[in-house]
């Protein structure tokens, strides 16, 4: 019945827009004019022009500044873990400093020099666990980690070392030889070389990553040599020093060899600090190298050794001499933490520097992108805001509000044209206002399940009878509401219940018959509107579509496969401005019963919402319906 009326006004209206869009067309389309062209090429050509000044901008300078970024964070963290590797090295050097002391003096175990060793051992330990950790790295950073097998390699020797220590130390002091504490130093001499492996392996990493970290690495790891070889001229001749005995050949070659790798690190470390513009704490750390380290601490070794070519009477002890030298070196291990950190504070420098001039060009980038808006602001000015006031009465002429066209004869040929054409607009759609405005009332529906919305419903139910549907103005009314859609939201999302809706909807159309209405009532609630053939019948409908809706399996968009039930009101009475809330506050009143008794079920009133009750004999007799288990709950 509804559905006839919506097809009579559709085609009623498309016969006028058919002559109207003739006229349109031929007053309208026709050779584009040559100022068309222009301004349109002039838009297109301006626009595209700074889109790809601000794309080549954007992907070419903040790109490769980002990129310079990156590789300063990259290498921040690059030369903190490679100050690791040589920390941990200067501890297994010094390790050998209190080894010594125990190896030459007759110490208890809970001597002061044995709680020493075992404190520098604890250090030693930490230093190689931290080293071989993996570090806790910032997003878009990557390690270089030192293979496994290196560090393993170091700790069997640093324990095979340790043991030798103690073994030497256990004998007496009597009756302990040169041998026994030269095997246990040249071990721990061991440890060291081939921990200088794995440093080698990070520093070869390291710049095969970025040439730029060469000069501060590879000037870091001869300054850790520096150290290292600084204390092993000491250890080289201690032995013969604590038992005083002369210093065989073997002593003599190696610490000559010794003092000679020294000297030359010294001289190739000695041009580095140019890279650093001669900072302060270079050249004071340096000064003090030199006067202690290469003076004075050489010199002890010096005496040492020229004391013990003639003779095994020597000026000091081992410990007077382990304290001494220990005192010299203290400046390489001061000179190589501040060259470390000024290599550190560069790196710094650098990442500081790159996000700076990033931000900067992004500013520059954003006033690019501001001027590209200036300049759609004027195109809008020159050719959108006549547009959009042509809208405005085109708008005007849709809402059947008269409006006088404004017209600027400076204005382009092109919104001329466009005002002349909105002349024959206005004339054609004063004839069809009234038609427009009937089919609007009919043919407004839910965007989201494509059936009827509640505001046509209402018009249709509260629309007075004309004269070819007087004999049919009773009609039926069916409320359904489907349970528990909440969960179907809160468990699945939106969305799904959005398919739910939908499909619910599709399914409710399939059922009924052509002439039939189904609406979405709101929300997880829709409604049908029949002509009257009985309650029966209706309640039988709606029995129909409560077990379909129940037996149906819905797919949502992840694959997940629902089943929902629903609930049924059901209501008899007659259309009508007065008689359509009393139909659909029966029809809601049947439906909250069904609600209360459990959902899932048809309930009906008895009585029409306006008269007394309608026959009996198209009256069900039972007012209660089957419960069916459900598939799935929510």
């Amino acid at each position: 019945m509804f559905r006839s009326i919506n097809l009579r006004l559709w085609n009623s209206l498309k016969a006028k827009s058919e002559g109207a869009k003739a006229q349109f067309s031929h007053r309208v389309d026709g050779p584009k004019s040559k100022a068309e062209h222009s301004l349109r090429r002039k838009l297109w050509t301006r626009t595209g022009l700074a889109i790809i000044c601000t794309a080549i901008l954007a992907l070419t300078i903040i790109g490769r500044l980002y990129v310079d970024y990156a590789q300063a964070r990259q290498n921040l963290f690059d030369i903190q873990a490679f100050r690791l590797l040589l920390d941990t090295a200067n501890h297994l050097s010094a390790e050998r400093g209190p080894a010594n002391v125990m190896m030459a003096a007759e110490a208890p175990a809970d001597s002061p020099a044995s709680k020493r060793l075992a404190e520098f051992r604890a250090r030693s330990d930490a230093a190689l666990d931290g080293a071989a950790a993996h570090l806790t790295m910032s997003y878009g950073l990557h390690d270089h980690p030192v293979p496994k097998h290196l560090f393993d390699r170091v700790r069997e020797k640093l324990w095979q070392a340790r043991m030798e220590v103690d073994r030497a130390v256990s004998i007496p002091r009597e009756n302990r030889r040169v041998e026994d504490m030269q095997r246990a130093i040249e071990d721990m001499f061991v440890v060291v070389d081939d921990f200088q492996a794995a440093i080698a392996w990070k520093a070869n990493a390291l710049v095969n990553s970025d040439t730029g970290l060469a000069a501060p690495v590879l000037t870091g790891q001869m300054l850790s040599d520096l150290r290292e070889y600084g204390g092993r001229i000491a250890s080289q001749i201690i032995a013969p020093v604590a038992l005083g005995e002369k210093l065989e050949l073997k002593n003599l070659v190696d610490a000559g060899r010794t003092r000679g790798r020294i000297l030359e690190l010294w001289r190739l470390v000695g041009g580095q600090d140019a890279l650093y513009h001669g900072d302060y704490r270079l050249l004071d750390g340096r000064r003090d190298v030199e006067r202690l380290f290469l003076g004075k601490g050489l010199a002890i070794i010096d005496a040492l050794i020229g004391e013990g070519r003639l003779s095994g009477s020597y000026s000091m002890t081992a410990e007077q001499l382990t304290i001494s030298f220990v005192a010299t070196l203290q400046p390489l291990e001061r000179f190589r933490s501040a060259f470390l950190d000024l290599a550190v504070e560069n790196v710094v420098a650098a990442r500081d520097r790159a996000l700076k001039i990033l931000v900067a060009v992004a500013a520059v980038t954003a006033l690019i992108l501001a001027v590209l808006i200036g300049f759609v602001l004027s195109v809008q000015a020159i050719i959108f805001r006549p547009l959009l006031r042509a809208g405005e009465e085109v708008i005007g002429l849709a809402e059947d509000r008269p409006m006088a066209l404004k017209r600027d004869p400076h204005h382009a040929s092109e919104m001329l044209h466009l005002f002349d054409a909105i002349d024959i607009l206005q004339g054609k759609l004063q004839e069809r206002a009234s038609l427009m405005g009937q089919l609007k009332l009919q043919a407004e529906t839910d965007g989201l399940t494509n059936v009827l919305n509640r505001r046509a419903l209402d018009q249709v139910g509260e629309r007075r009878v004309d004269r070819q549907t007087q004999a049919g103005d009773a009609c039926i009314l069916i409320l359904i509401d489907l349970d528990h859609f909440k969960s179907v939201n809160d468990t699945h999302g939106h969305l799904a219940g959005d398919d739910v809706l939908k499909e619910a909807a599709r399914l409710m159309h399939s059922l009924v018959r052509p002439t039939d209405i189904v609406a979405r009532f709101g929300g997880e609630e829709f409604a049908i509107l029949i002509s009257d053939d009985g309650l029966a019948g209706a309640v039988a409908l709606a029995r129909r579509i409560r077990l379909a809706l129940q037996l149906h399996e819905i797919v949502i968009s992840d694959g997940t496969r629902l089943h929902v039930t629903a609930s049924f009101g059901v209501a008899r009475g007659r259309c009508g401005q007065d008689e359509w809330r009393c139909l659909i506050d029966a029809a809601d009143a049947a439906l909250y019963r069904a609600k209360l008794d459990g959902r899932n079920r048809v309930r009906f009133a008895r009585e029409a919402p306006t008269r007394p009750a309608l026959e009996s004999a198209s009256t069900p007799q039972d007012t209660k319906d089957e419960n069916y288990p459900c598939a799935a709950s929510f």
